[in-house]
């Protein structure tokens, strides 16, 4: 598979927003139009769908399908993304033509949660390198965090570079009422401990970028939207959860495993999370028995997802995550 970059952002570019999955309610716009100011400091111009207002799912599956691959192919739009994630973006999937984008130049793509559905296969079957970290509706933060604002450097940035985004010492515990304080900051009053599975495994895992947000691109395991063996290995595979119980965590990994995700693996990077436990049960403990060697790294409580702040990785570019002391150090080859 060839990987395809689209070049750098520049002042004047379009972003286009829409909402794939979920649209804004009435309460939470004060929020929305503080991140679209955001976006037009950085000198870009903003272009709004119209599945995009509104509780819920706006617009059936086919119609917000054709506003996202739309978007996708327009060449007067340079960012496509959208205010947050939601729970049905895979029933967007029979309705993209992946062939057709596999032969349109590439755009910028970001998000994360039930993005990850829309954004997996944009690799694994297009070849575009789409961007896994926060959404516009985490772009509103005053004062934005360091390891956030790492999106923008990244879309913004010189391309055929190492790019590093050091990890977090704090993240939020629980999230702002965005409701009552629009331009809400994240409230980092946890202190960061990414840990190895065990601690004979290698502290720095290596490869290609893939993954996402389990609850959704596990239910693509096994279908023609997620081939893959597309990618070469060895893959760093990456992924977190929101809000499933232990037992489901733990069905899930055992079957992203019968289906071979764990092939090939040059370490299996989780995010943090507040999800998988309870009932004395510890779903990724599964993990122990499905990495049984210590020769595959497994890295857990990672600045990735749901629990912020979060890097912004590059799906399908070569990176590197290191444990340092209590920190983790992330190095992408963007570009490569």
């Amino acid at each position: 598979m060839s990987l395809r970059l689209p070049p750098p952002l520049r002042a004047g570019d379009t972003v286009f927003i829409t909402a794939p999955s979920s649209g804004v309610g009435e309460a939470l716009r004060p929020r929305f139009e503080l991140a679209v100011q955001v976006l037009r400091q950085r000198g870009l111009r903003i272009r709004l769908g119209r599945h995009l207002f509104g509780d819920g799912e706006v617009g059936g599956a086919a119609e917000r399908a054709a506003e996202w691959q739309g978007a996708l192919l327009d060449p007067g739009v340079h960012w496509v993304c959208a205010p947050w994630g939601g729970e049905l973006a895979i029933e967007l999937l029979p309705h993209l033509d992946f062939e057709r984008l596999k032969a349109a130049p590439p755009k910028w793509v970001s998000g994360f949660s039930d993005l990850s559905t829309l954004a997996l296969p944009l690799l694994l079957c297009s070849g575009w390198a789409s961007v896994h970290g926060p959404n516009l509706m985490e772009l509103a933060a005053e004062p934005l965090d360091a390891i956030s604002a790492g999106l923008f450097e990244l879309l913004f940035g010189a391309q055929s570079r190492e790019a590093t985004q050091a990890g977090s010492s704090r993240y939020a515990g629980e999230p702002a009422d965005w409701r009552l304080q629009p331009s809400a900051p994240l409230r980092l009053d946890q202190v960061s401990r990414p840990r190895r599975l065990r601690a004979v495994m290698p502290a720095r895992a290596e490869g290609r970028l893939v993954g996402g947000c389990l609850e959704t691109v596990a239910r693509l395991a096994g279908s023609r939207y997620a081939p893959l063996s597309a990618l070469p290995g060895p893959r760093l595979l990456y992924l977190e959860a929101c809000e499933a119980g232990p037992y489901e965590i733990a069905r899930t990994l055992h079957s992203l495993a019968l289906h071979g995700w764990f092939d090939e693996l040059g370490g299996l990077l989780i995010g943090r999370s507040a999800a998988g436990s309870g009932a004395g049960f510890d779903g990724w403990s599964v993990l122990e028995q499905l990495f049984p060697g210590d020769e595959v790294p497994v890295l857990l409580d990672l600045d990735i997802g749901h629990r912020p702040p979060q890097w912004s990785l590059l799906n399908g570019a070569w990176a590197c995550v290191e444990l340092q002391a209590d920190r983790a150090l992330l190095t992408q080859r963007v570009g490569a």
